[in-house]
């Protein structure tokens, strides 16, 4: 577990420069509006846990047991899941008894996940325009959505406003590996392999593209962490997961923000 205390910076493998305006985050540079996003994720959201699954070789399921144990919800306690998509992020939390409140701004995804889980309490919700009061949760948590709102700082500081004070928050997103045989070998599979995979498996593989090159261009563990310390958060800590394909960033709301 490392504790986000490096403030070296390195480019993402290919990139060249991952910051906007030096704060270390940017999506990838693919004319992307927030509602385009929503189009393409909602083209693909009747195979999308399917999809995953296949494309992942079956890791998601592991990286959805790290998140739960890295929040460590209680009983009764109030869990966001920020781009929960069809909710098979948030089951595991309604599972061990939070009250979990899956939440996105695809409303197919909504529709196919009310379909599959009626039990949850879906929400359609801009991420950095939460419909939520101020301190509303104990903890939130976000899967693979950072990367994908329009402005991920803004999401960060939003993530904060909802989360009462001591609260705590885990961003699980795909990340960089840290050992370079195995990072070349990766952005190698990402970038040739993945998108005739996909084509293969998907209802729209421009999506898989866009996840490609996208992840390509986001910032290393030590830059994320660097950039949720500056929203606000604080107790930076991650683990990689699966070699550093994905990281987990956990930190809590601090106790004498105001709520």
């Amino acid at each position: 577990m490392h504790t986000g205390c490096d403030p070296r910076r390195r480019s993402a493998p290919g990139t060249g420069n991952t910051g906007a305006g030096g704060e270390g985050v940017t999506r990838a540079d693919l004319g992307k509006q927030p509602r385009d996003v929503a189009t393409m994720f909602d083209a693909v959201a009747a195979r999308y846990d399917v999809t995953n699954d296949l494309l992942s070789l079956g890791q998601d399921r592991r990286w959805r047991r790290a998140v739960l144990a890295a929040l460590r919800p209680e009983p009764g306690e109030r869990v966001l899941d920020l781009a929960a998509g069809t909710g098979t992020s948030s089951e595991p939390f309604d599972s061990a008894g939070a009250h979990v409140v899956p939440c996105d701004f695809s409303v197919g995804m909504l529709t196919v996940g009310k379909q599959r889980r009626p039990q949850l309490p879906f929400v359609a919700g801009d991420g950095m325009r939460l419909p939520f009061a101020d301190a509303a949760f104990d903890a939130v948590t976000l899967s693979f959505g950072l990367r994908n709102l329009h402005d991920p700082q803004e999401g960060l500081r939003e993530l904060l406003r909802v989360t009462r004070p001591g609260g705590r928050i885990v961003v699980c997103e795909f990340s960089h590996p840290s050992w370079a045989p195995f990072r070349r070998v990766y952005v190698e599979y990402l970038m040739r392999a993945l998108p005739p995979v996909a084509r293969a498996v998907s209802s729209n593989p421009d999506a898989y593209v866009y996840l490609a090159e996208s992840i390509r261009a986001w910032p290393t563990q030590p830059e994320l962490a660097a950039v949720m310390r500056r929203q606000g958060w604080t107790g930076l800590a991650w683990r990689d997961l699966s070699g550093g394909i994905v990281a987990l960033h956990r930190a809590v709301r601090p106790l004498d923000l105001p709520a």
